[in-house]
């Protein structure tokens, strides 16, 4: 249990991706982390692009970033919506700033890229936000999975065993440091 004990933060709006909120969830959980999803409203139910549901643990203006080792930023069409809320940019700024871990997939790059964050960094997203990444100053590749300092990011579902497999060691190596 290389993450026992220790807290992520998961941010949450409708239309997620089903596979690539859950899949990391239960994995992070799996290792030990105690996982916080995060969205607009606390003690609600959101739903995924394919209507599994998730329900928030509290509100993005409640979370603080010091209470968490990381932050994880699922896909689907969420993270369009997600990167409009001036608390989930500040929780991102402060993630960065603070260089802890910080994982996105598929169409969570843009909350990321909202953020001002990406410039320098080399990435994978879906395909259908290259331009974007590269817009803000990052590098893209097509790659199931990068890791960039404290960046982890993935392509799409099918990507996410070795994607979140970095992401808990990433996140085993920051608890080392």
């Amino acid at each position: 249990m290389e993450l026992s004990g220790n807290k992520v933060l998961a941010f949450v709006d409708d239309e997620f991706e089903d596979l690539e909120m859950w899949y990391p969830v239960l994995r992070l959980r799996e290792a030990g982390a105690i996982v916080d999803i995060v969205g607009p409203k606390a003690k609600t139910v959101y739903h995924g692009k394919y209507g599994v549901p998730i329900t928030t643990d509290l509100a993005f203006d409640e979370a603080k970033s010091s209470e968490y080792v990381g932050l994880y930023v699922p896909g689907g069409w969420a993270p369009d919506k997600l990167r409009r809320y001036a608390d989930v940019l500040r929780l991102t700024k402060e993630f960065h700033e603070a260089k802890k871990p910080i994982a996105q997939i598929c169409h969570a790059g843009w909350v990321l890229i909202s953020a001002k964050i990406v410039n320098g960094y080399t990435m994978t997203s879906t395909p259908g936000i290259r331009d974007d990444l590269e817009n803000a100053g990052a590098t893209w590749v097509d790659e199931e999975v990068v890791v960039d300092r404290n960046i982890v990011s993935g392509r799409r579902p099918p990507d996410l065993p070795a994607f979140t497999k970095e992401f808990v060691e990433v996140l085993a190596a920051y608890l080392r440091a």
